[in-house]
């Protein structure tokens, strides 16, 4: 059976699934290490078309692994210089800014609990107002409420950027062993399988790594498809900073289904307090992701992420919530990269399995080494 002619059989495909489950639950164990290893690939994969034009040019590729990682982390370190100044002046101002949109928030959910008691006789008998109205005169209003509420989760933000904060500088000497001997790595691969392999294993190691950008290849169009959709529509609706908002809730759709929740929060947020007096407006937000959400996860992403991995949209929405059912938040995000990477594992390893030419010189090779040891031993 030919190498062309293979196709993976119900076998194989389990295989893949199973083994990709086990690593999303061993890789929520090691979360720590597995996030920043990540963001070291998404700098090795932006960074290696430009290694590749040094080397064309001359240079080593130790002196390029150098060069372009001082000069991304001088880069770095001049915008967090710059930024820190910034930062530090604004802090106060970003509490105030977040306590107003929780409180826009908060407004909005009072006007919704009225709208929908005036509309409907159920809502009406159990009187969501009254309590809400209670709960908020209890904690001092809106203002009181919406302070607390910015400060306890600005607090919480703060410490979990700070125990990331130590993982995450992994991720630039991730990038920069990865330029320099990322080669190295998958030579000492190749020299450690038996010759008649050897061919299989080169494919093997080029798959792999295309399978890996093909990934954030359609990681980037998915989220340039969601920015725009986003922006366009709170443009038409009338939402502050359209652009911006675009672009961070597309960034946070990376963790799927999560993060489209934290956007759509963050969406509504906004809309209420920009337009405190007509929350028709934070609805037609909420209409609004909600559309783009379903596009996203229905349309966009099978089409981005999973036809880059080559994977069919219904697998690729399984196993999306495989992921997070196994592994939570971490499963959610790296679901697809993993098993498009174990796919194309299971299927060249099945190639070897179910090719008898591949085992005949396998055997007829390690037959002849045999004879040449035993050569001189013989009486």
């Amino acid at each position: 059976m030919s190498g062309a002619a293979y196709r993976s059989g119900p076998l194989v495909w389990c295989a893949i699934l199973l083994v990709t489950g086990l690593l999303l639950f061993l890789f929520q164990k090691i979360l720590w290490l597995v996030v920043p290893f990540l963001f070291g690939l998404i700098g090795y994969y932006l960074l290696v078309p430009l290694q590749r034009r040094l080397v064309l040019g001359g240079m080593s590729r130790d002196a390029t692994a150098a060069l372009l990682s001082a000069g991304t982390a001088a880069l770095a370190v001049g915008l967090a210089v710059l930024a820190l100044p910034w930062a530090g002046a604004h802090l106060g101002s970003w509490q105030e800014l977040a306590s107003q949109y929780i409180e826009g928030g908060l407004r909005f959910v009072a006007d919704t609990l009225g709208w929908m008691e005036t509309n409907h006789s159920f809502f009406a008998r159990v009187h969501l107002s009254g309590q809400w109205t209670k709960y908020l005169g209890e904690m001092g209003g809106l203002s009181g409420l919406g302070d607390k509420l910015a400060g306890t989760y600005l607090a919480d933000v703060a410490l979990t950027v700070a125990a990331w904060l130590p993982s995450m500088l992994l991720a630039p000497f991730l990038t920069f062993f990865f330029l320099r001997d990322g080669w190295r790595f998958k030579k000492f691969l190749s020299d450690a399988v038996p010759n008649a392999f050897f061919e299989r294993t080169l494919y093997l190691l080029d798959q792999v790594d295309h399978t890996a950008q093909l990934y954030f290849r359609g990681l980037i169009k998915l989220t340039l498809l969601d920015t725009v959709c986003l922006a366009a529509g709170l443009w038409l609706i009338g939402v502050s900073a359209p652009l911006a908002l675009g672009l961070t809730t597309a960034t946070l759709a990376w963790v799927p289904y999560v993060g489209s929740i934290l956007g759509c929060l963050l969406v509504v947020l906004v809309a209420a307090t920009d337009f405190p007096g007509d929350p028709a407006v934070a609805y037609a937000a909420i209409g609004l992701f909600v559309v783009v959400r379903l596009l996203d996860d229905f349309l966009f992403m099978p089409l981005t992420v999973g036809k880059s991995l080559k994977l069919h949209p219904l697998l690729t929405v399984l196993m999306i919530f495989v992921g997070g059912a196994v592994a939570g938040v971490a499963g959610l995000m790296l679901a697809l990269p993993l098993l498009g990477v174990v796919m194309v594992l299971g299927e060249t390893a099945g190639q070897i399995v179910t090719d008898p030419r591949l085992r005949a010189r396998h055997d007829f090779a390690r037959s002849l080494r045999d004879r040449q040891v035993r050569r001189d031993l013989r009486l």
